[in-house]
């Protein structure tokens, strides 16, 4: 029995079971085995086959955005009106093949987008370069999922389905519990608050079913066994994603202000240009990303050029940014802007940056 059926059969077998208190340690048990051989399926092949085309693209810009969807939703056409790239579009399926990288530049970012091939269902499993498709949209800082809003939900099922089972969490975040695998004395087991979906018996089931017989479990949240399975595999990615309705201009008007209103979403149109500019806002704000100034003394600052950093960075961050020495001769700044009780404010390097700050930087 190879892997995929074994998966197949443990999800049947999850499917028929009734959820309730008699049943949690089976289940938590079933979980445990899929998430493992999931596992098994996302490592590469021992024997290297023929080298084909290369997929992934190198990182560049301020950020990185992935666009994934089903075939024919309008990603093509969505990259081409937003960056100058020109990506093939076509009314078939699967006219893109393999990885265009696209640039938006907006407030002054340079973000890089990438337009992915169509995902079918079974592409966890590597179906229609699946895999590959997935391997790169890990390693973006936002993913946004292209929806054919003529479609309903059942679209956006399927691929958070898909995203699930290889191991990327949407708009999640990484649960609060803290996992440390030793080398004897048994398992150590503590929560902070009361557990009501997973106990002492069923964590060292889950547990024995990795074969770790001795570790350091404190749970700090309510969690669920699906979520402390996620801690023990370790190699989960939590990341934000932006469903985005395309093909507005062929439903109702009430289905529009439907999906307008579900979290998470935006809903525009590639082929009238509609709410383009309003995606572009979310999308910034999804990134976390901000314009910092830099300021001559004496000189008014400048603010053609502003560099950009992740929301939270420190005046710290900013010296690296500019040059990797700035930070040892760093003496103070000054900074204006909305991060300061007065303008200007002098500084020291663990100083929060916000948005549109002006920073001048003294040296020793």
């Amino acid at each position: 029995m190879g892997i995929l059926e074994k998966i197949a059969e443990i999800e049947r077998e999850i499917s028929r079971t009734q959820k309730n208190k008699a049943t949690e340690y089976h289940l938590g048990l079933l979980k445990a085995k899929l998430a493992k051989y999931r596992a098994q399926l996302l490592e590469p092949s021992k024997s290297a086959g023929a080298k084909g085309e290369g997929f992934d693209v190198m990182k560049s810009g301020d950020a990185r955005v992935a666009l994934i969807g089903f075939p024919s939703v309008g990603k093509s056409t969505f990259l081409s009106l937003m960056t100058s790239t020109a990506s093939e579009a076509a009314s078939y399926e699967f006219t893109t093949l393999t990885c265009i990288p696209g640039v938006i530049e907006y407030k002054g970012a340079n973000i890089q987008l990438l337009d992915l091939p169509g995902i079918i269902e079974g592409a966890a499993q590597g179906k229609g370069r699946g895999r590959q498709v997935i391997a790169v949209a890990r390693t973006a800082d936002v993913v946004i999922m292209m929806l054919d809003a003529t479609k309903g939900d059942v679209q956006r099922e399927l691929l958070e389905k898909e995203l699930e089972s290889v191991g990327i969490r949407l708009n999640r975040m990484k649960p609060n519990i803290y996992f440390k695998p030793k080398k004897g004395g048994g398992l150590s087991y503590n929560s902070t608050v009361p557990l009501t979906q997973c106990s002492e018996k069923l964590v060292q089931l889950i547990l024995h079913e990795y074969k770790i017989f001795n570790a350091e479990v404190l749970f700090r949240e309510d969690s669920t066994p699906d979520e402390f399975i996620d801690v023990i595999v370790g190699n989960r990615v939590y990341m934000p994603c932006l469903y985005v309705y395309n093909k507005v201009d062929q439903i109702s008007i009430e289905e529009v202000d439907r999906l307008a209103h579900v979290p998470n979403s935006v809903v525009i149109s590639c082929g009238m240009k509609l709410n383009l500019e309003y995606l572009l806002e979310t999308l910034w704000e999804y990134l976390a990303l901000i314009c910092i100034y830099t300021k001559k003394r004496g000189e008014r600052p400048d603010f053609g050029d502003a560099i950009i950093m992740r929301r939270g960075a420190s005046v710290e961050h900013v010296c690296h940014r500019i040059h990797r020495t700035l930070a040892s001769q760093f003496k103070y700044a000054l900074v204006w802007g909305t991060s300061t009780k007065y303008s200007p404010q002098r500084v020291g390097l663990t100083h929060i940056m916000e948005h549109e700050d002006v920073i001048q930087i003294v040296k020793k």
